[in-house]
């Protein structure tokens, strides 16, 4: 990255950690994808139950990798023998001491954007485990929620579409086309703009570009 591209991103993200405070979140600044996996660990304690949903930024910074190697409970559904099994994971998750996501988008203010297909992701975020952790690059950072579900539609979407094999149209076309196909990852929005329970969500802003 650009030096001062990168100084620029860097100065942005730290003053978006007073906003999430105020929100109710614990926000931290990470200046690499080492440092982030690192405060990510610090912030795990050991034997602490884990889980995930769909977060490529927290598989590229070698945080999943590190909780299997250590000494974590962790539930990954890509390990499951059968959808029974994923399903399972999905509930588990409720009752974790931490689940894992990004964002589609988080805006300059601290809101944090998401769509969601099966809704575990999303409801995850919103009530059951007792931390939630967003691992998000400067990449995701938007000016305001308008953008950040304009991003999440028609860029994130479509990405994530194609990474997934779905025949969605926009998997098909690269951009939103508002779509009611079977395969939708578009059923469920969600803004996080406050935390009832003060420091239960952490946000770890990357200085780098992570994810979709």
């Amino acid at each position: 990255m650009n030096e001062f591209i990168s100084k620029r991103n860097e100065t942005v993200a730290k003053n978006m950690i007073p906003f999430l405070e105020k929100r109710g979140f614990e926000g931290y600044f990470a200046k690499d994808k080492e440092e982030a996996k690192k405060i990510a660990l610090d912030l795990i304690k050991e034997g602490s139950s884990v889980t995930w949903g769909g977060t490529v930024s927290a598989e590229e910074i070698g945080l999943k990798s590190a909780l299997k190697e250590g000494n974590y409970v962790v539930y990954d559904r890509a390990e499951a023998k059968n959808e029974d099994e994923v399903q399972e994971i999905y509930r588990k998750a409720y009752f974790c001491d931490y689940f894992l996501a990004s964002a589609n988008a988080i805006t300059e203010k601290g809101e944090i954007v998401n769509i969601d297909g099966n809704a575990n992701r999303v409801s995850a975020i919103a009530f059951g485990p007792k931390n939630v952790l967003f691992i998000v690059g400067v990449n995701k950072i938007v000016k305001d929620v308008e953008d950040g579900l304009t991003r999440a539609r028609n860029y994130s979407a479509p990405i994530n579409g194609m990474r997934l094999g779905l025949s969605t149209p926009c998997a098909k076309t690269g951009v939103c086309m508002d779509c009611m196909a079977p395969d939708c990852m578009c059923c469920q929005f969600m803004i996080t703009r406050k935390s009832k329970v003060p420091g239960r969500i952490k946000v770890i802003l990357v200085n780098e570009n992570l994810g979709f």
